[in-house]
């Protein structure tokens, strides 16, 4: 039997709080979004004038930093889920380090593709870096949302508002920031298998 407060927590027809329903639809958009620019991509390719190139190693690296990022998050949840606070904090903050620090190797990794001439615009530009530029770029505004998102769940983490019985806050993180890492992935092994 539910009670009234978990009753009053859900949106009327659809059995989902409303921030999870509103965290849903915003995945949706951000799915249609880069599904629109990695069509584009493709599209884009196929005409022609269009430059070859390897990508960083550096976007490995990001990679792996991510990947770790989302480890250290679900054990956050986990932590939280069974009150384990102390395990919760150090797991949010190693979070939010990994997460600043995949924006920076991001920023890097536009400094190693400007190295190897891949220019987003001007006379050297080609569409090809400038397709690269846009999706590591509007994901890298995503991620910096994840992240103010990461820093404002880990400071409730410290004030001990999260916990076994209030998850809605790091449930909601956890679902964004893994499908962040996930986005990337994808993006990643795009990119990697269409240069």
């Amino acid at each position: 039997m539910q009670t009234t407060e978990s009753l009053e927590t859900k949106e009327p027809g659809s059995g989902l709080h409303p921030l999870r329903l509103l965290l849903i639809l915003m995945i949706i958009s951000i799915i249609m979004m880069f599904a629109a620019f990695t069509s584009g991509f493709i599209v884009r390719r196929e005409e022609g004038n269009w430059r070859e190139f390897d990508l960083p190693i550096s976007l490995l690296y990001n990679t792996i930093v991510i990947v770790l990022s989302s480890v250290t998050m679900q054990w956050a949840y986990a932590s939280a889920k069974h009150d384990e606070l102390g395990r919760a904090k150090l797991a949010m903050g190693l979070t939010v380090l990994l997460g600043f620090a995949f924006l920076v190797g991001q920023w890097f990794s536009w400094g190693d593709l400007v190295a190897g001439r891949t220019y987003f615009g001007g006379v050297d530009a080609n569409p090809s870096g400038s397709f690269v530029y846009v999706l590591m770029g509007v994901h890298g505004f995503h991620l910096i949302t994840g992240v103010i998102f990461l820093v404002k769940t880990y400071l409730k983490t410290l004030r001990y508002q999260v916990h076994s019985r209030q998850m809605m806050p790091i449930a909601n993180c956890t679902i964004y920031w893994h499908f962040l890492g996930g986005l990337w992935l994808y993006l990643y092994l795009f990119l990697l298998l269409n240069h």
